[in-house]
């Protein structure tokens, strides 16, 4: 099953990741001048002395990031014109390597910035964030378009088989020219200036899109008036409901908070119809229906942008260029794997919506199935059909048991690795965990980070990111973090989580080991510095484990008693593991259509109703199927316009391909084994982005991944 995240590497932004490493090796004598008038109480001003350079959130202040952000790109451009002028003429030493290790002390500013911009946000981030977005795209734009620096790069690239390169060596020195070309570098002065016109604003309208989002998300919420209308939650979850109600200063009401997919949890459970319509229809207005936070113009300027600078690329559309750097390479290879899937995805959710009606008969309901309805019923025809509901999970999934109880037990059968708690480093929100990760051996992999909770300051969604990024050359080793969106229980009570919740903690952890794992020399290679498309396939295939009998057995315990899960809702759970697929599917499928459908637009096609585009959008692609609506509509679907999977939000079903294709293979080889775990880390996960992503897959697996696991896996039977 796919489960969408947003993926965030602190090394990208507005940048290619290889000229910025956030690094410990020693500041150049330019970088020293440069950065001189950052004082040294500036938290930023020198490497972390913490362990494997954790950040130092105890010490940085909103006041910090300004002068740093300053200071750092002032910095990493004394470097980058040192490189680009040295009189000596190009090596891959002096100028390859040299960009490598630039733009230290502008890496860590960004790194921590990123991450309180997304996780721990406030007015004076969000100010700030308006502010950097243009600036960080012009100092993006300074060095991917200064033309000695691209000369030095080509004629190194014109003889890179006669270097003596080693495979690393020579793919970074190829990606470094494709970067650069693909940032413009070979586009007149004149093209060069309209380049960095559009690269600006498209640096800030996305960041308004994303603040847009999630300010709106803030002030969707839904007002209740009564406790009788909350039935069917929880006592703590109304509870919960009522102390966000306080918090807004509404004492006696209560208020139900929405996140950023159109489908919202408490759908599945709440009784009030009325109630369910209200949330619905509050979700999907999110972003276009006028106000400060309408989304609808931003999203017309961004298509357009994004089109006309695909043109001046010399690109039919925005799509044709994001997808040649990716392992799709082309349009027609993804508009075929998702019309392929769209009629029998939509026919599966049709017949379940048929089985959710004869329940609706059944209780003589009166009326048809809707969106604000499926959650609820679909339910009930699962409890019908396996004979158990989400109520009987939860209490065998507390937080604390799935984590250490489950992931890192799976990771440790699987890879060796042992997990420790710590205490004494610094944290930037007290609900934050942090542990050393350990080899079998004993030495230190890396420091894990994981903040669980939903807050109205942190963006929807889950995803991972690296404080600091693994590098043979800097020394450097990982401390990856991840975040998730799981609701705070009221104080003194447990955590208790859906099963989709249980599945994407193990997903993000799969990113994690992708991070932990990489053992590459570059920071350019580092982790998940993949195609958009590969990237998620590690994090899919770590979600197998959380359905493993001795895994699942393991951390599935009742909160109070301690009980296992009993066997006879094991199988129910796995026997309904492919329930609702045809909603699941039809719901994503939906996204990545119109993700698609904007993107490859020309400007002379970009629409002036966003909406009315949205609508003929999905007609024309045989999904608009008003029951299952799309996971996310245009004017909140921030992996589109703000996250970085701009025509990429296919990326997920491209990668379950090979990942149903892997799940295939740990199954052939016996499953949960440190031998089929070594296997994987070493040919796959270690590898970062140090070869073709493609040609690591088929090293591990032996060949090409075959798509029927997949169609199996989702009862998509295409012929």
């Amino acid at each position: 099953m796919t489960r969408p995240t947003l993926l965030v590497i602190a090394a990208s932004l507005m940048l290619a990741p290889a000229a910025f490493a956030a690094t410990n090796a020693p500041a150049t004598a330019s970088t020293a001048v440069a950065a001189a008038a950052l004082p040294a109480s500036n938290p930023f001003a020198q490497v972390s002395a913490l362990p494997f350079h954790y950040p130092p959130f105890d010490k940085v202040q909103d006041a910090d990031y300004g002068p740093a952000f300053t200071a750092g790109m002032a910095a990493h451009l004394a470097e980058i014109n040192a490189i680009a002028n040295n009189p000596k003429a190009a090596t891959f030493d002096n100028t390859i390597v040299a960009m490598e290790r630039s733009g230290q002390l502008l890496g860590r500013v960004r790194t921590v910035f990123s991450v309180m911009s997304g996780s721990n946000t406030n007015d004076t981030i969000q100010g700030l964030e308006r502010e950097l977005a243009p600036k960080m795209a012009a100092h993006s734009d300074a060095i991917m378009l200064n033309d000695k620096l691209f000369q030095r790069i080509s004629t190194l690239y014109a003889k890179r088989d006669k270097l003596g390169l080693d495979a690393e060596s020579k793919r970074l020195l190829e990606r470094y020219h494709t970067d650069f070309v693909r940032a413009g570098a070979k586009l007149s002065a004149a093209d060069k200036d309209k380049l960095k016109s559009y690269n600006g604003q498209l640096a800030a309208l996305s960041t308004k899109f994303a603040q847009n989002v999630l300010k709106e998300l803030n002030a969707s919420a839904i007002v209740v008036d009564t406790r009788e209308e909350l039935d069917g939650l929880s006592p703590a979850a109304i509870d919960v409901a009522a102390g966000l109600a306080k918090q807004r200063g509404l004492d006696g009401k209560y208020v139900i908070a929405l996140v950023n997919t159109t489908g919202q949890a408490p759908l599945s459970l709440l009784t009030n119809r009325a109630l369910r319509e209200r949330i619905m229809a509050a979700s999907q207005a999110r972003g276009s229906h006028g106000g400060e936070f309408d989304n609808r113009q931003v999203v017309l300027d961004l298509a357009r942008l994004r089109a006309e600078r695909a043109t001046l690329m010399g690109y039919p559309n925005y799509a044709a260029y994001s997808l040649e750097d990716q392992t799709a390479k082309t349009t027609t290879a993804v508009n075929a794997l998702l019309g392929e899937l769209a009629k029998p995805a939509v026919d599966n959710a049709r017949r379940e919506a048929g089985d959710i009606q004869k329940v609706i008969d059944a209780q003589n309901g009166g009326f048809k199935v809707a969106a604000s309805d499926w959650s609820f019923y679909s339910d009930k025809v699962r409890a019908e059909r396996y004979s158990f509901d989400e109520s009987q999970l939860k209490p065998y999934f507390e937080m604390h048991s799935v984590l250490t109880k489950g992931v890192f037990v799976a990771a440790g059968k699987l890879y060796g690795l042992s997990f420790k708690q710590r205490t004494d480093l610094p944290v930037y929100n007290a609900d934050m965990l942090v542990y050393d990760v350990f080899n079998e051996d004993g030495t230190q992999l890396a420091i894990f980070t994981l903040d669980p909770y939903a807050r109205g300051n942190k963006r929807g969604g889950a995803w991972a990111n690296a404080y600091v990024s693994q590098s043979a050359l800097l020394g450097n080793k990982p401390v990856i973090a991840n975040n998730l969106n799981i609701p705070k229980p009221e104080a003194g009570q447990p955590t208790l989580m859906t099963f989709d919740e249980v599945t994407t903690m193990f997903h993000e952890f799969g990113h994690a080991l992708h991070g932990m794992f990489s053992n590459v020399k570059y920071p350019r290679f580092s982790g998940t510095s993949v195609p958009r498309d590969f990237v998620e396939y590690p994090s899919q295939v770590n979600e197998m484990w959380a359905l493993w009998p001795e895994v699942l057995q393991n951390y599935a315990r009742h909160y109070q008693t301690g009980a296992p899960i009993p066997a006879e809702l094991l199988a129910k759970v796995t026997a309904a593991d492919n329930f609702n697929q045809g909603y699941k599917t039809t719901e994503y499928l939906a996204s990545a259509l119109l993700d698609q459908r904007w993107h490859q637009l020309t400007p002379a096609q970009i629409p002036t109703d966003v909406l009315a585009f949205e609508k003929t959008a999905l007609t024309d692609a045989g999904i608009d199927y008003a029951p299952a609506p799309p996971r996310y509509r245009t004017t909140y679907f921030s992996h589109a316009f703000a996250g970085g999977y701009s025509a990429g939000y296919y990326a997920y079903l491209w990668s379950e391909k090979l990942d149903a294709d892997t799940v295939e293979w740990f199954k052939e080889n016996g499953g949960l084994t440190r031998k089929n775990g070594d296997w994987f880390r070493a040919k796959l996960l270690s590898r970062g982005g140090s070869a073709d992503a493609l040609d690591i897959y088929r090293n591990f697996r032996g060949r090409d991944a075959q798509i029927e696991p997949l169609l199996k896996r989702r009862g998509l039977n295409v012929k």
